[in-house]
């Protein structure tokens, strides 16, 4: 029992949940901010970089940080969640670099997600989530499948094989 909490493997995947969970909670306000005042994240964010449609690309940017915030809550499509958001800090942080230089002041919460999220997404949700769940709930299923699927192909080889042999041992080759 004390080992099954003190490995490496459940620390973790305690970690990757407290690093999900705190992450999604810390940004989600983020995303619904900005769909409080679309307009005025589209003037004072989106049109000073160009970008077309920026009405559309806030909604966009805004649905990404609460939709992925929810995904990483959660631990369902947690990758999905988490490119999401990579994709909106990445625009975010070069937005800030644009307009005002490297200011670590605004670069460095910005980083600090951007981070977060890119080590989600390479490592995934952990065995805590939901995603792990819908794993397993499956997975034995295609274990099985996998299993009956194996036995049919090697007896289908072994008859394939015994009638080789027979038409060898016939002398008609």
């Amino acid at each position: 029992m004390i080992r099954a909490i003190l490995t490496r493997p459940f620390l973790a995947d305690a970690g990757l949940l407290v690093l999900r969970v705190f992450t999604g909670v810390l940004l989600i306000h983020h995303g619904y901010e900005k769909l409080a005042n679309i307009d005025n994240f589209a003037d004072a964010f989106v049109r000073p970089l160009g970008l077309p449609f920026p009405i559309t690309l806030s909604y966009i940017a805004a649905f990404s940080e609460v939709g992925g915030s929810w995904l990483l809550i959660t631990g369902l499509l947690t990758r999905f969640g988490a490119l999401a958001i990579l994709g909106t800090m990445t625009v975010a942080i070069y937005h800030a670099i644009s307009t005002a230089g490297f200011n670590i002041y605004l670069l460095e919460l910005l980083g600090l997600y951007f981070a977060a999220v890119a080590a989600i997404l390479a490592v995934g949700p952990g065995q805590l989530s939901v995603d792990e769940l819908i794993v397993r709930r499956f997975a034995s299923d295609t274990r099985s499948q996998a299993d009956r699927l194996e036995a049919a192909f090697s007896a289908e080889t072994e008859a394939a094989s015994d009638v080789k042999a027979d038409v060898v041992a016939d002398g008609v080759g």
